[in-house]
């Protein structure tokens, strides 16, 4: 099954909250992961803010990195190209969504996702509106 993780999602491999078993499962399922070329950036955005705000050490931070570096090695990383953006237009026209949810969903789109794996319910509403086979974590 080919799985695209939008950031939400994908981060619930690497903080224990609500959905993460589900991500893990699904994980498993997988023969094919795709993420956006912005989702670690956007991981480890968030990981910082927990740095921040004191609710992870560096130490923690350093190996959660290095488990999602671990995790990504092999897997299929689409870049913004010209009809990934023209995608994330037509979704922004159609859809209530914020860029970087437009981004992901357009990437999953253009990949030709069997499943598309987020945690933003605007986001899974907008993924299945265009099409796209939806598990909302």
């Amino acid at each position: 099954m080919k799985t695209f993780f939008d950031s939400s999602a994908f981060a619930k491999r690497y903080v224990e909250e609500k959905g993460s078993q589900i991500v893990d499962d699904i994980c498993q399922e997988t023969t094919e992961l795709s993420l956006s070329v912005i989702c670690v950036p956007e991981i480890l955005s968030a990981l910082n803010r927990r740095i921040r705000e004191k609710c992870l050490s560096q130490r923690d931070y350093a190996r959660i990195k290095q488990y999602l570096s671990d995790d990504i090695r092999d897997a299929m990383i689409i870049h913004l190209i010209p009809e990934v953006i023209a995608v994330s237009t037509k979704l922004l026209e159609a859809s209530p969504l914020r860029a970087m949810d437009a981004l992901h969903v357009a990437c999953a789109i253009v990949w030709r996702a069997d499943l598309f794996v987020s945690s933003d319910k605007q986001q899974v509403a907008a993924a299945r509106k265009a099409g796209l086979k939806i598990k909302y974590v």
